[in-house]
């Protein structure tokens, strides 16, 4: 059981590794250029719309079915509509807190508060993926730890990964468009990554000491995990649609099927 927390612990700080990774184009560049940061976050959504089925809820219902005093579709239902009110609930919170910001225009501290808001609002949203990866993590000792089952938790690693990177640049970029210096902008940027190896490891513990939670908690993150790529990452990704119509769609399709292959293939 420590081992599995263990590597909750070492994958999140893998995908803290990534955001820290997108932070660091501030360094080389003030912006990405707009077809390939498309094409990274289509293929990022098509992961995670991918992991959210094959690696979290799939398992979620199987598990249910096993374990649960409750219809495994309820359950997983419960789990998954949870963890999407829960990210709407953050994104609501974030957008309540900017707004009150926005009342301050005007005062001198009206730059301070936009920077702080937008690390707040991309480390908010860290937090429910660093608890999916955990999740996926401390699952694993619900059964035979194999090949084919670590790959599925890793996959959820590489999903979460992947779309940090843009995170990272998200946060970076916008603070040395703020007058920050390079090194200021990598820093905080890499910072909102920070919560995710602790979300890990809190997430990994819940589902080893609190068995009957697992089935929850794995949909839980699955309904983070969809609405992250639905409200943030697809929209996103098709801003220049006019003018790159299937850059930002092929990525996401690309995503998908690679994510929907790794999982298949390997259990």
């Amino acid at each position: 059981m420590d081992n599995l927390v263990i590597m909750a612990l070492i994958a999140t700080l893998g995908t803290w590794f990534i955001t820290a990774l997108g932070a660091a184009t501030v360094v080389f560049f003030t912006s990405p250029k707009q077809k390939a940061l498309n094409l990274m976050l289509g293929f990022a959504a098509g992961v995670m719309i991918a992991a959210s089925f094959w690696s979290l809820l799939q398992p979620a219902i199987e598990r249910a079915e096993s374990t649960s005093d409750q219809p495994a579709y309820l359950v997983a239902t419960a789990g998954f509509l949870f963890g999407a009110l829960f990210m709407w609930a953050s994104d609501r919170i974030v957008s309540f807190a900017r707004r009150k910001s926005d009342d301050t225009r005007g005062e001198p501290n009206e730059r301070l508060n936009r920077i702080i808001m937008l690390i707040l609002s991309i480390t908010l949203h860290n937090i429910p993926e660093g608890l999916a990866v955990g999740v996926a993590f401390g699952a694993l000792q619900s059964g035979e730890l194999t090949m084919e089952s670590l790959m599925g938790a890793v996959s959820v690693a590489v999903g979460i990964g992947l779309q940090n990177f843009p995170e990272g640049a998200a946060v970076s970029i916008p603070l040395r468009r703020e007058g920050f210096s390079r090194k200021k902008s990598f820093l905080f940027g890499q910072a909102s990554g920070m919560v995710e190896p602790i979300a890990g490891v809190i997430g990994a513990l819940l589902v080893i000491y609190v068995e009957a939670m697992l089935p929850y908690a794995l949909s839980f993150a699955a309904g983070a995990m969809i609405l992250v790529a639905v409200h943030e990452l697809i929209p996103e990704c098709q801003r220049n649609q006019q003018t790159e119509p299937y850059v930002a769609t092929m990525g996401i399709v690309l995503g998908f099927a690679a994510m929907m292959l790794l999982d298949v293939m390997l259990g």
